[in-house]
């Protein structure tokens, strides 16, 4: 996974890719950050079970 913090728009974002040649990274500020960060359990028992 690559991490990659910059900004947009004047707002600090974070990307997140599987690889440097990932064609669809996921890219968030800190208010989806937040709300990923409240919602953790909820997230880790979604993708437990989706496996």
């Amino acid at each position: 996974m690559v991490a990659k913090i910059s900004d947009f728009k004047g707002h600090k974002v974070i990307t997140l890719s599987v690889n440097e040649d990932d064609k669809y990274p996921f890219t968030f500020g800190i208010a989806k950050a937040k709300l990923i960060l409240e919602n953790l359990d909820e997230i880790k028992k979604f993708v437990n079970e989706s496996k």
